[in-house]
């Protein structure tokens, strides 16, 4: 097995009935606050013209609280565009569901591949995108849910192995 040679951040939005909206962050492009509020208005108007059913009922966003998260010009940026954040502890990769469930269900299909070039490697994550079922997303909630007891159960410490 080789390493590629190619890094990307990949952004993915997602809810119960499907994805939102997926983003590779270009080559040299810092996820600072005003890159930040640039994603926040693209999924704002991406749920608006895809996921009607929730645009016009509550919808809320669950992010971690990495720094950019908790800018002050973020959560003024949120509350003006009238998105709710779920509120997240401090630090517990137990409860991202793209940590726990997607990415490493994406990153074992992209390390058996060695990849010439960032096209081929956004080609191939779009690719299992798109592969992804209906069921999927529901089983990310459902496992998130699970998860998010779990984590009520321990007080907040850290859950150990495969919690699914």
């Amino acid at each position: 097995m080789s390493l590629s040679k190619f890094k990307v951040i990949l952004i993915f939005f997602f809810v119960i009935q499907g994805d939102v909206m997926a983003e590779c962050v270009h080559k040299g492009q810092t996820v600072n606050q005003q890159y930040y509020i640039e994603i926040v208005t693209k999924l704002r108007e991406r749920v608006r013209r895809k996921r009607q059913e929730i645009w016009r009922s509550a919808w809320i966003l669950n992010q971690d609280k990495a720094k950019v998260h908790n800018a002050l010009s973020i959560k003024q940026c949120l509350t003006n565009k009238n998105i709710t954040v779920l509120g997240h502890p401090p630090y517990l990769p137990d409860l991202a569901p793209c940590k726990f469930y997607f990415f490493p269900r994406i990153k074992s299909v992209l390390k058996r591949t060695d990849f010439v070039s960032v096209e081929n490697l956004k080609a191939k994550m779009t690719e299992i995108l798109n592969s992804l079922t209906e069921y999927d997303p529901r089983n990310y909630f459902e496992l998130w849910q699970h998860r998010m007891q779990l984590c009520v159960n321990s007080e907040g410490n850290y859950i150990e192995g495969d919690c699914s």
